[in-house]
């Protein structure tokens, strides 16, 4: 704390005013300078401004009290059952270390009512949509951090719940953008979303049930017949093998009850894209993409005016390849293992159907095609990828214009121009 005179040009207004809150802190331990922040005095320092010689009120500096950076910045390390705290001030220093439970209602309690508004930075996680919704309705600036991008977190020496919770709070004071930060969808959104979820995991644990039944059978010096999921039960008892070894009858008839449970699901998402989602018949026209990836798509987009240029669309679902270039080398990667896992396998399942032997003759399978003629070890799988991406922006295109869509639409300029 610096103590400096008080300048002999201020002393008498300051016995003049003394009902005013402003000119009391004059008047503290004789005529010595102590630091006020309601004066708006610069710390460590003994130039005076206009401001303070004639005593007006400084605007400039009272408007910056209510930026983000002299806010308190609380960094939330959240776990299953606890979340832990850390609160710094203006200055970085930690004024709270507390644990509160992970629950909607120790966090109304804690962040709400008339405590002071700030920036909470949450690292993402299973808990990370509901209390970044919450805090951002208590009036909270919520930053959401990246997992993957925080390396300090994840690779640290010394790691425990305190230390993640300052980390945290210290990187989002310092610059939020070093976060990478993400933004969770509504709440409307993650509840069609989990219907999906919940499909694509019935899918997966039929799909574990046949391979097992397969994998048995061929122990055994048989095969089972080849067949769609739906019907492989059906197959299977046709070629009189539902008795090779005994459990077989019980896991065909699982088959059978996950298949119709699918059906019913398959009918709930066809439900939502009428009723709640009627923009994905916009995107249905194009072949290849039917009800499940025109309703992940909308669920994961949300708001289409969010992007400048469709083209953008392509890095958000991460289907561009990574970079690592230094100096001469560039070496060719993959696409990075990030973002929206399902939507991601649900365009390039509709960019092999574009590109199978059942696609129809549209630019986006010419294109494909094309790429795959020019060779290479991974010309077809860089072939695949490409027209996912291109897919991707298209249905952009499609829901932002309104169009409707034209299969040819790139050769039909082609022709008109010669």
């Amino acid at each position: 704390m610096v103590r400096t005179a008080m300048p002999p040009r201020l002393r008498p207004r300051a016995r003049e005013h003394r009902s005013c809150k402003r000119c009391l802190h004059w008047m503290r331990r004789g005529d010595r300078l102590r630091w006020d922040e309601k004066a708006s005095l610069p710390l460590r320092s003994t130039v005076r401004s206009p401001n303070q010689v004639t005593g007006s009120r400084p605007n400039r500096r009272l408007a910056m009290k209510k930026d983000s950076v002299t806010r308190q910045v609380t960094g939330i390390d959240q776990g299953d059952r606890f979340s832990h705290l850390c609160v710094l001030d203006a200055r970085g220093e930690v004024v709270e270390r507390s644990r509160i439970p992970t629950t909607p209602a120790a966090y109304r309690k804690r962040f709400g009512g008339r405590r002071a508004r700030g920036r909470v930075i949450l690292e993402v996680g299973p808990h990370s949509p509901w209390s970044s919704r919450l805090l951002e309705s208590l009036g909270h600036e919520v930053i959401v951090a990246n997992a993957r991008r925080v390396k300090l977190i994840a690779k640290a020496d010394r790691k425990t719940d305190r230390v993640d919770a300052e980390t945290l709070a210290r990187l989002g004071r310092v610059d939020p953008n070093l976060l990478a930060p993400i933004e969770h969808g509504g709440e409307a959104a993650q509840r069609d979303r989990a219907l999906l979820r919940v499909r694509e995991g019935l899918v997966r644990s039929r799909t574990r049930l046949i391979q097992q039944a397969r994998g048995l059978v061929k122990a055994l010096g048989e095969r089972l017949p080849s067949a769609a999921a739906a019907a492989f039960p059906r197959r299977v008892r046709e070629a009189g093998l539902e008795s090779l070894f005994p459990g077989l009858d019980v896991l065909l008839e699982m088959v059978e009850i996950l298949s119709s449970r699918i059906r019913e699901l398959d009918r709930e998402v066809e439900r939502a894209c009428q009723e709640r989602h009627p923009v994905t018949a916009q995107l249905r026209q194009v072949p290849g993409v039917g009800p499940i990836t025109a309703l992940a798509y909308v669920l994961k987009v949300e708001d289409p005016t969010r992007f400048a240029k469709s083209r953008e669309v392509g890095p958000f679902l991460a289907l561009v390849p990574r970079e690592r270039s230094s100096g001469e080398s560039r070496p060719e990667l993959g696409i990075p293992p990030r973002g929206d896992a399902m939507l991601r396998r649900l365009l390039v399942q509709a960019s092999h159907y574009i590109l199978g032997p059942f696609g129809p003759d549209t630019d986006l399978r010419r294109f494909g095609l094309a790429l795959a003629e020019q060779g290479g070890k991974r010309a077809k799988k860089r072939a695949v990828i490409a027209v996912a991406r291109k897919l991707a922006v298209l249905l952009h295109r499609l829901w932002v214009s309104g169009e409707r869509y034209q299969p040819l639409r790139l050769a039909g300029s082609e022709t008109l121009a010669a």
